[in-house]
C-alpha cells in the first residue's frame, strides 16, 4: 500500500497545542509495511482513561480544549489520528479506505497495543461510526459510552438532507477546502485564520485528502453497503449494553439533528442518564463548546 507522510514541520506552532505525538505501527492489509499511526497520550497513566475519537475531516486538534480540561480534571486522555488524517499516514489510493480498516486500524491502537481496559469513549461524527462498532465487538474493554453529534447508520435508514447535500458536495468540489468546511460546521463561523490553517495543516496538498474524500461515501445508506451486517450485529449488542451511555448532541447540528433518540430507546445503559444538549454547538462541538463538553464528560465520569 502506497501512503503518503505529512511533514512534521506542517504542525510546528499551532495554537493552544503542543502536545507531543505518539505512534504505533498497524497493519496494512495489503501485506506491505506498517503504516505509522499517531495518537496523543496525556494526563497520568494510573488515571481513568478517556478515549476521544474524531471524524471526517478533522484530527486530534479539534479536542485540544477538551483535552486540555479533562487532563486538569485528573483523567488520561487518548486523542488518536485516524489513519489519513493528522499526523497518522494517509495510503494514497481512495480504495485503501475502507469502514472494516479503519475500524481494525483503530482497534489495533486502542487494545493491541495500549491494551486500554475500562475506557471512557467520547466519540463524534465518523468517531461513532468506528468507535460503537468497536464497543459492538468488544464491550468487556468499555467503562461508559458518551456519544455526540454521531450514530452507527446501517443503511436502513434514511439519513437526513444536510448529510446527502455534504455527500454530493465532498465528491464534486475540485478541492477540498478542509479548513473552511470545519469552519462551516460550527456555530461560531468562520474560526480564525490560524485555526483554519491548524485543520488544514494536516494536507499539504489534494493527494493527502483521499481519506479525507472517501469517508462520506463510505457511510452506509444502503442494506447492500458491505458495513450493514456488521453494523447490525453492532446494534444488537448495544441492545443489551448494560454500562452507562449517554447522548451529549449539540442544539446546532442538521447533520445527525435527532440519532440522539434511538440511542435512548434502544441501549439499556442509556435509562436514567442526565442526557444532555451542548447549548451552542455546531456539528463540532468540540471547537464550539469543548469545555461545556469536558464539563459534561467529567461529571459522567463522576457520576457513574
Amino acid at each position: 500500500m502506497d501512503r503518503l507522510r505529512t511533514p512534521d514541520d506542517r504542525f510546528e506552532g499551532l495554537p493552544s497545542f503542543s502536545y507531543v505525538a505518539h505512534y504505533v505501527e498497524v497493519t496494512d492489509p495489503t501485506g506491505g509495511a506498517p503504516l505509522r499511526m499517531a495518537y496523543l497520550d496525556e494526563g497520568p497513566r494510573d488515571a481513568d482513561v478517556v478515549v476521544l475519537l474524531h471524524g471526517e475531516p478533522t484530527w486530534s486538534f479539534l479536542y485540544r480544549v477538551v483535552l486540555a480540561d479533562l487532563v486538569s480534571l485528573g483523567h488520561r486522555v487518548i486523542a488518536p489520528d485516524l489513519i489519513g488524517f493528522g499526523r497518522s499516514d494517509k495510503p494514497s489510493a481512495r480504495e485503501e479506505y475502507t469502514y472494516a480498516r479503519h475500524v481494525a486500524w483503530t482497534r489495533e491502537l486502542l487494545f493491541d497495543h495500549l491494551d486500554l481496559h475500562d475506557v471512557t469513549l467520547f466519540a463524534q461524527d465518523w468517531g461513532s461510526l468506528i468507535g460503537l462498532r468497536l464497543v459492538g465487538e468488544h464491550q468487556d474493554r468499555f467503562a461508559r459510552v458518551a456519544i455526540g453529534n454521531g450514530g452507527l447508520p446501517t443503511g436502513a435508514e434514511e439519513a437526513t438532507e444536510a448529510f446527502y447535500a455534504w455527500q454530493r458536495y465532498s465528491q464534486s468540489v475540485p478541492e477540498l477546502p478542509i479548513g473552511r468546511i470545519v469552519s462551516g460546521g460550527c456555530v461560531k463561523s468562520p474560526l480564525p485564520d490560524e485555526i483554519i490553517a491548524a485543520y488544514d495543516a494536516p494536507f499539504p496538498d489534494e493527494s493527502f485528502k483521499e481519506g479525507a474524500r472517501q469517508f462520506p461515501v463510505l457511510v452506509p445508506t444502503s442494506i447492500d453497503d458491505p458495513a450493514h451486517a456488521a453494523n447490525v450485529a453492532a446494534w444488537e449488542v448495544l441492545s443489551t449494553f448494560t454500562r452507562p451511555f449517554l447522548t451529549c448532541y449539540s442544539d446546532g447540528d442538521a447533520i445527525t439533528r435527532g440519532a440522539d433518540r434511538r440511542f435512548r430507546e434502544v441501549v439499556p445503559g442509556a435509562q436514567g442518564q442526565d442526557h444532555t444538549t451542548i447549548v451552542g454547538g455546531g456539528h463540532f462541538l468540540q471547537e464550539d463548546e469543548g469545555s461545556q463538553l469536558a464539563a459534561v464528560l467529567h461529571a459522567f465520569i463522576e457520576r457513574s
